[in-house]
């Protein structure tokens, strides 16, 4: 593994239009099994994409989505 990698714990990101989806993709793919656990609050946000030095464009047409982060550090943390 990278120095880089054992520096940045994996992340999984999983968007739902609702809450409770959200909420219960963790238990319900057994991600604590897996060796990750929750990152931050289950909260709606709005995505934006930036391409080099132009202006961010909304993405999904600016709709928010509910936003859980999954992490998962290395082995040796």
């Amino acid at each position: 593994m990278s120095d880089d990698n054992k520096e940045n714990p994996e992340r999984i990101t999983v968007l739902a239009k609702d809450f409770t989806p959200a909420a219960m993709e963790f238990h319900r793919r057994n991600m604590s099994a897996k060796g990750y656990r929750m990152e931050g609050q289950i909260v709606p946000r709005k995505f934006m994409m930036i391409e080099g030095m132009g202006e961010p464009k909304s993405l999904f047409e600016g709709e928010a989505f509910y936003a859980v982060t999954f992490v998962r550090k290395s082995a040796d943390e």
